[in-house]
C-alpha cells in the first residue's frame, strides 16, 4: 500500500509541474512522467463508449494543440482502442 501512496504523490507532482488548470504545458518525453499524463487524459473518456475520431480530438485539443500525438500515445499505451476512426477506452494491460 506504500507504493500506492508514493505513486499518488508521484501523480500529484507530474500533473502539477505539466498542467497548468486544464491545459497541458508541454508532452512530457520521459515515459514514467508521460504514463501520468496518459492516465490522467483517459479519464477524460467514458467506459462503455465509443467516440469518433473527432470527438477525441476536439477532448483532447481542449488539453493540448498537439492532440494527434496525444491520442497516438494514448493508442500506444493501449488505453484508448481504435478500430476505423472509432476508439473506446480500455484497461491497459
Amino acid at each position: 500500500m506504500g507504493d500506492e501512496t508514493e505513486m499518488d504523490a508521484y501523480d500529484r507532482k507530474v500533473l502539477r509541474n505539466f498542467m497548468d488548470g486544464e491545459r497541458l504545458k508541454s508532452i512530457p518525453s520521459q515515459w514514467k512522467k508521460r504514463e501520468v499524463i496518459l492516465r490522467y487524459l483517459a479519464e477524460q473518456f467514458e467506459w462503455d463508449r465509443r467516440y469518433t475520431e473527432k470527438e477525441v480530438n476536439e477532448i483532447l485539443s481542449r488539453t493540448h494543440e498537439d492532440y494527434a500525438a496525444l491520442r497516438r500515445y494514448l493508442v500506444d499505451s493501449r488505453r484508448l482502442a481504435r478500430e476505423r476512426e472509432i476508439y473506446w477506452r480500455i484497461e491497459p494491460e
